[in-house]
């Protein structure tokens, strides 16, 4: 569990304005589910979704995502997980390879695993709500925002503890919030044949 609780260069939740709004999300708070539940809706709520809102600079640590108050769905996640980590709460990083109309192409989205005592592992989307995505927080009920309908989708079952370099790639190396939508990471799934 000893790498889900890090602080590392993304999920920089050591940093002052990280840490003063984790122990500010927990205040009067004494359990994990519930301090879980204000920063995923404190993430999921406030910060928004770089390309719903048309927002740059193009974040990817988790304190500039709190400092711009911006992130795509990876940056989110980044954010998430280092207020969680910062109330000692273990956390991971979580992929899915979706479509973005049901049809292909297929890009990444980012969310977060996060570990309940009562529950164990369970998975929360903190990406952002808009008409036709409702991601919630009800263990031990998962509630993502994008379930998979299209072949070639994947709900990836790995819980990182850093961000893939592919992601890291996206958003460093993006000019904008348009570039980032148009050069969106993918991973192509490869199937064994036996």
């Amino acid at each position: 569990m000893k790498k889900y609780l890090e602080s590392t260069e993304f999920i920089d939740w050591k940093t002052p304005n990280v840490l003063t709004k984790a122990k500010e999300l927990a205040k009067g708070l004494s359990s994990d589910e519930e301090i879980a539940h204000k920063c995923f809706t404190f993430v999921r709520d406030e910060i928004k979704h770089s390309s719903d809102f048309k927002l740059n600079p193009v974040t990817c640590k988790a304190s500039d995502v709190l400092k711009y108050a911006t992130g795509y769905c990876y940056a989110k996640s980044h954010l998430l997980a280092a207020l969680l980590r910062a109330n000692k709460i273990p956390t991971g990083l979580c992929y899915q390879r979706l479509t973005i109309t049901d049809t292909p192409p297929f890009c990444l989205h980012g969310l977060n695993a996060v570990y309940l005592k009562k529950y164990g592992w369970y998975r929360i989307d903190a990406r952002g709500n808009k008409e036709g995505v409702s991601a919630q927080f009800c263990p031990p009920l998962e509630k993502l925002a994008f379930p998979i309908v299209t072949l070639g989708e994947v709900d990836f079952p790995e819980i990182y503890s850093e961000p893939l370099p592919i992601i890291i790639k996206s958003l460093t190396n993006g000019k904008d919030y348009q570039d980032v939508a148009n050069n969106l990471p993918d991973l192509e799934v490869i199937k064994e044949v036996f």
